[in-house]
């Protein structure tokens, strides 16, 4: 099936959005004809608590940032809106009444890797397209097996990502480099806000 004129939906806690997360998006936007890549930052995620307690608005922040002047590129408070956990088979069924041209999911391997510990999984692959993302240490195979082969799941084709949201984290707590990471905009704003356990620095500082 095509995907062509769809929207793709990525979804994560994006902490931080990082430029991995960019990449991915851009790829799916041109390998797969999607008419916009919309980022959801989930505001309470149900299978864990979000690292260092960051908020889901300084999150929300951080994907704005990112995404500002990025062609094809929007960020929804859908999630960020909602109360209680956020579901991901919830948002889909939502946002495909929104967006009738069609939705595809967005998602990295490893943690598509993992779809049975999701809510609500069987009803949740049957609902849309997948587009995984290569992740270190996941197989293309393992899309090609159970419980994915009731599932239509497109991957991309690009080097695999290793930069992740928890190794940045720790970057900024050690005080190491960050740079090339996460987009300027996002890494002024990080430190101006001290998240991370960054010392906080004014503005433009």
């Amino acid at each position: 099936m095509s995907l062509q004129g769809r929207i793709g939906l990525f979804g994560g806690t994006f902490n931080p959005i990082h430029v991995g997360h960019l990449r991915v998006a851009e790829e799916a936007l041109d390998q797969f004809g999607l008419r916009e890549v919309v980022f959801l930052p989930t505001g309470c995620p149900p299978h864990r608590a979000v690292a260092e307690g960051v908020s889901a608005e300084a999150r929300y922040t951080m994907v704005r940032l990112a995404v500002a002047g990025h062609p094809g590129f929007t960020v929804s408070r859908f999630e960020v809106d909602r109360t209680g956990p956020c579901y991901t088979v919830d948002t889909v069924a939502a946002l495909k009444e929104v967006h009738r041209e069609g939705v595809a999911y967005i998602v990295g391997a490893d943690i598509f890797a993992r779809i049975e510990t999701w809510h609500d999984w069987q009803r949740l692959l049957a609902s849309c397209p997948f587009i995984v993302a290569p992740r270190p240490g996941v197989s293309p195979d393992t899309f090609r097996r159970p419980p994915f082969d009731r599932a239509e799941v497109h991957l991309l084709e690009m080097p695999t990502i290793s930069v992740s949201s928890s190794e940045v984290r720790r970057r900024y707590r050690e005080g190491l480099p960050t740079a090339g990471m996460v987009p300027p905009a996002v890494d002024r704003w990080i430190r101006t806000h001290g998240l991370y356990g960054v010392a906080p620095s004014p503005a433009g500082g």
